[in-house]
């Protein structure tokens, strides 16, 4: 005989699993009828801190998840720690561009999509001088990495040799002519990229032409970004030239810090046996610091070596914002 107790158990369990269906899980967001206690997980500062662990290609990918990433994806503070973690340099005292701005012009082509530039920044994110300007005389290129130039001088040779004859009352153009080094001042402190170029022969046009110059290519981080550049306003100009009359074991450059010239890492450029290619070795070769780098290039048998040396500067009587070292054989 059935109860009316039981069968109102028996009804209020079927009605119990009726009502049971798939849910969503709650969101992480603290509501405010939350416990105090309870963890945020969109806690913002939490958040930008993990971001500053992450690379570019990440710090995208997470931005692009929702709205609220983004807003924390994209403070500046973010993209200094990337850009400075990424490069190893110290940061400059000030800059003109946001963060993720020079991240993109230094490192990665994938920053297009959270930012707005202009179309030739964005076709050259991460790129090289040559990607804007004579594309045709390109073949090759490697990154050799950042340094940072606390002071306005440098020290421009095509040695890597001590001691560096350097006449100081001379002209630049006397002072590369005759020693092939020179003391180059109006620099633009900060970070700076440096580059290993290499480029069609200049002396003819021909095709077939197998002949081939290397450049070390140095910019300060902001060049690319600047639209005097960008509209062609800024160019290169020859400051001298060095000719190395004779065969040449190799074709070397370099640009260090004043400042820093006696500091021991800068000192070890000199040192080629700890970075310098090997006697039958023909690959190019680059060692960087935090205030200097150099190329080095073993040659096969030659006549001679002709090195040029060019800087951009920021307009008429303008800071130096680029240089450019080439070497070809003669």
């Amino acid at each position: 005989m059935v109860t009316g107790n039981s069968f109102s158990t028996g009804s209020t369990r079927k009605r119990l699993r009726r009502e049971r269906s798939i849910c969503s899980c709650k969101s992480p967001r603290l509501s405010h009828k939350s416990s105090p206690r309870s963890f945020n997980f969109y806690e913002l500062d939490v958040w930008t801190e993990i971001a500053k662990f992450l690379d570019g290609k990440s710090l995208v990918k997470l931005a692009l998840t929702c709205r609220w990433f983004h807003g924390v994806i994209m403070q500046d503070c973010v993209w200094k720690f990337a850009c400075l973690s990424h490069l190893q340099v110290p940061a400059p005292d000030r800059t003109e561009f946001k963060w993720i701005q020079l991240y993109a012009s230094a490192i990665g082509k994938f920053l297009a999509t959270p930012i707005q530039f202009s179309a030739s920044v964005v076709a050259n994110h991460g790129s090289h001088s040559y990607a804007f300007r004579d594309k045709e005389k390109h073949l090759d290129w490697m990154r050799i990495g950042a340094f940072f130039l606390e002071s306005p001088s440098v020290i421009l040779s095509q040695r890597l040799t001590l001691p560096l004859k350097i006449m100081k009352r001379e002209s630049l153009q006397n002072m590369l002519g005759s020693a092939g080094a020179c003391l180059l001042s109006g620099l633009r402190t900060g970070i700076w990229i440096a580059d290993l170029q290499l480029v069609r022969c200049p002396v003819c046009e021909l095709d077939t032409c197998e002949g081939t110059m290397q450049a070390l290519d140095a910019r300060h981080i902001e060049l690319f970004l600047s639209e005097e550049y960008q509209n062609c306003s800024w160019e290169y100009e020859q400051i001298g030239s060095h000719k190395l009359k004779g065969p040449a074991k190799a074709a070397s450059a370099t640009i260090m810090d004043l400042k820093h010239i006696t500091d021991h890492p800068t000192a070890d450029v000199f040192n080629l046996k700890l970075w310098a290619g090997r006697q039958n070795d023909f690959q190019p070769k680059a060692m960087i610091t935090f205030h200097a780098v150099a190329i080095s290039t073993n040659l096969q048998a030659n006549q001679g070596l002709l090195s040029k040396f060019y800087v951009m500067r920021a307009g008429t009587g303008g800071e130096i914002v680029s240089i450019r070292v080439t070497q070809q054989l003669l």
